[in-house]
């Protein structure tokens, strides 16, 4: 029998799981709209009865474990403390909650340092101890790997850069503050920047402001449109200077960007790179790549949740 594990990344728009083994390949997964259930108890057994079928297609595989990442997943707890992503508000116990349904170990994350665990053991930072992986969804997200080991704090929420103020008095953030990194960088920041140039601009410009997606901007700022263009550069902009800030207190290697916006590629990644060196403080520049995770789009985040649980196992043994 394939040892497999399964892999869930909930998210704030969707909810992807699939199944992974341990070489890295999902071999199957699933979608689901995550505000199609208004409590978590109900997404869950959606992803159970999913995960029934996905068995039953397949005879020849032995699950062993479940990981999940999750907005403000914490590592210790198994739980979700106030996602500001989510409309299910307050903690909530996911292990608990999924041994309703699976008689296996079950590990959570956040959905930022479950990609980490997944570039770190498959991806673009295999073999490299110290990055930073980002990941540019409905939010945005960070992992920190620092001497091959993630960061997680004290209390397991380490690594909040979207979370990191800004502007002082800045756009208001769904955590209750003002100014947030991800108001304005993610895949919702974006589209505000969107709309606030628009209305703004002069510039004719193939973005219609009835139809705004992170998606459509990026489909103009390839075909050259200058409106499109210059809210990349005001978006990168933003992160290049938070990004300087964080390798000044971390200095890694790499910088990989994950998700949704990071699917923009150059038009996020090079003009990210250009002002990131701009605001280096001398001894670090040169010195960080920004780069993309190479994972297929709509797998790397299960492959990033199912890595946990081939991450935790290795370390039990090792432990043993």
């Amino acid at each position: 029998m394939k040892k497999i594990a399964i892999g869930i990344d909930i998210g704030g728009t969707n909810t992807l799981f699939g199944l992974v083994d341990n070489s890295g390949e999902c071999l199957t997964k699933k979608s689901l709209l995550t505000s199609n259930y208004d409590t978590p108890e109900k997404l869950i057994k959606a992803i159970f009865d999913g995960v029934q079928e996905m068995k039953d297609d397949r005879n020849d595989i032995e699950i062993i474990g479940i990981g999940v990442g999750a907005p403000n997943g914490n590592f210790y707890n198994g739980t979700i403390e106030y996602a500001p992503n989510l409309k299910w508000k307050g903690v909530i116990n996911l292990i608990q909650l999924f041994r309703k349904y699976f008689d296996l170990p079950v590990y959570v994350t956040n959905d930022a340092n479950a990609a980490a665990i997944g570039e770190m053991t498959y991806g673009v930072a295999k073999g490299i101890n110290d990055f930073v992986v980002v990941t540019l969804g409905t939010g945005l997200g960070s992992g920190i790997v620092s001497n091959g080991k993630l960061i997680y704090g004290h209390d397991g929420f380490a690594g909040e850069l979207g979370h990191t103020i800004v502007e002082e008095n800045g756009r208001d953030c769904a955590c209750g503050r003002k100014g947030c990194l991800e108001t304005y960088v993610s895949a919702t920041g974006i589209v505000r920047t969107a709309h606030i140039l628009l209305a703004k601009s002069s510039k004719p410009s193939i973005i219609s402001d009835e139809k705004i997606t992170a998606k459509s901007i990026a489909e103009a700022a390839q075909k050259g449109d200058s409106l499109a263009l210059e809210i990349f550069d005001y978006t990168a902009k933003k992160l290049g200077l938070s990004l300087a800030n964080l390798v000044a207190i971390t200095s890694p290697k790499i910088i990989v960007l994950f998700g949704g916006l990071s699917n923009s590629g150059e038009s996020i990644s090079e003009p990210t790179q250009k002002y990131m060196e701009e605001y280096l403080l001398q001894i670090f520049k040169n010195k960080i790549k920004i780069t993309q995770s190479f994972f297929k789009e709509g797998t790397a985040a299960v492959i990033g949740a199912g890595s946990l649980v081939w991450n935790e196992l290795k370390n039990d043994e090792t432990n043993k």
